[in-house]
């Protein structure tokens, strides 16, 4: 026999249970009809199985059908267990599969066509008091199916409850991990561009160390201005992240496709050979997609600086209102192994990889699309960004 755990409610509704039993056979004693040939000692015997038969419910919770199955057939034969038997089948049918209540219930009503065909010549008692027992378990057999659709239904609210937190947890931590990814995806934007920038003027320094004052005063401005710029851009991006919008009044804006001009000129100083083909003049773009244009043009100038130092870049973009528009940046064979960069610089830096990822989800948030192929020995990155008219 398997092993119960019960609660102290548990065993609080076991006894009560008991005791609605022993009571109900008590209250009604005096109204079952017993023959008038048999004697006091059978109602006595009857009394005492009623009482076992309220005992026995103490194992409703381990053995509910055979329980009441027993209980059922004992009650053809007995005339106090219509209290335990109730519970019984209240217990079958809260607690057991459909199956189960069926077959038990069917045991029930087995001999309720047989009782209905002899009803008229059944005496009146005992007529009501049998019509009385099948409406009792049958009221029985119904609490309990409320019962168990109750406990299902609680137990699937239960289930869906669990199911939309976790759904909530999981939707938060696809936020977050979204933030971290636009956390990054900006700081390599913003700051990758004037980081290479110091990167390349201080390699040019170090690769000429005997260069003429003049050409020193220069380089160490254009990296003093390239900090000040990369750290405002940092506090921008900090600012911007904290907020959750843009930026406040008095900051700098967001970059828009007027700046390239600036853009490749601060390239060009760094000594990089850049040509630039529009942007296209006219009304400009909407702001989200001018932006995304401009951060492809500046992450794919970071990533000549840094994996093809001193190779030529041709920069195109075109397009207008319904047509769209087409940035191309376009790379040339970067010089040999052997060659220096021309402006000095150490080569080829080591890292990165991730901008163009960045920058092809930029593409697509924007409604565009942004591919990346080898031309010519070198790197051409094409981006198209739609443009309503």
């Amino acid at each position: 026999m398997r092993r119960i755990h019960r609660t102290g409610r548990d065993w609080a509704v076991d006894l009560a249970l008991v005791l609605f039993a022993a009571c109900f056979a008590a209250v009604s004693s005096q109204s079952i009809p017993v023959p008038e040939d048999l004697g006091q000692g059978w109602r006595t015997a009857d009394q005492v199985a009623g009482g076992l038969g309220c005992a026995a419910l103490l194992l409703r919770r381990r053995r509910p059908v055979p329980l009441a199955v027993a209980l059922i057939l004992a009650g053809s034969q007995t005339h106090y267990m219509t209290g335990p038997a109730m519970v019984a089948v209240f217990t079958v049918a809260a607690t057991r599969p459909w199956r189960a209540t069926a077959w038990v219930a069917a045991l029930v009503f087995a001999p309720l066509p047989v009782f209905l065909w002899q009803l008229p010549d059944l005496p009146e008692d005992r007529a009501g008091s049998a019509l009385t027992y099948f409406a009792l378990i049958a009221g029985a057999i119904g609490w309990g199916l409320f019962r168990r659709s109750r406990a299902q239904l609680i137990a699937s609210l239960r289930a869906r409850a669990e199911l939309a937190e976790a759904d909530a947890e999981s939707r938060a931590e696809r936020a977050r991990m979204e933030v971290r990814e636009e956390i990054a995806r900006e700081m390599h934007d913003v700051l990758g561009h004037r980081l290479t920038l110091l990167s390349v003027h201080a390699g040019a320094l170090e690769f000429n160390p005997g260069a003429p004052p003049e050409e020193v005063e220069r380089a160490a401005g254009v990296m003093r201005e390239s900090a000040g710029l990369a750290l405002r851009d940092l506090r921008e991006v900090i600012g911007v992240l904290r907020s959750g919008s843009g930026p406040e009044e008095g900051e700098r804006p967001q970059p828009e496709l007027a700046d390239l001009d600036r853009l490749v000129a601060e390239a060009r100083a760094a000594g990089g050979r850049i040509e630039l083909t529009g942007p296209p003049g006219g009304a400009a773009p909407p702001a989200l997609v001018g932006r995304t244009a401009y951060r492809i043009v500046q992450e794919a100038l970071t990533n000549v600086r840094r994996h093809a130092p001193g190779a030529a870049v041709d920069v195109r973009v075109a397009g207008g209102p319904g047509d769209g528009l087409t940035v191309d940046v376009r790379n040339a064979r970067p010089p040999g192994p052997d060659a220096a960069p021309a402006d000095g610089g150490t080569g080829p830096e080591p890292g990165g990889g991730q901008g163009l990822i960045g920058l092809a989800e930029r593409a697509r948030l924007a409604g565009g699309e942004l591919t990346v192929l080898p031309a010519d020995g070198g790197f051409q990155v094409h981006a198209w960004l739609p443009w309503q008219s």
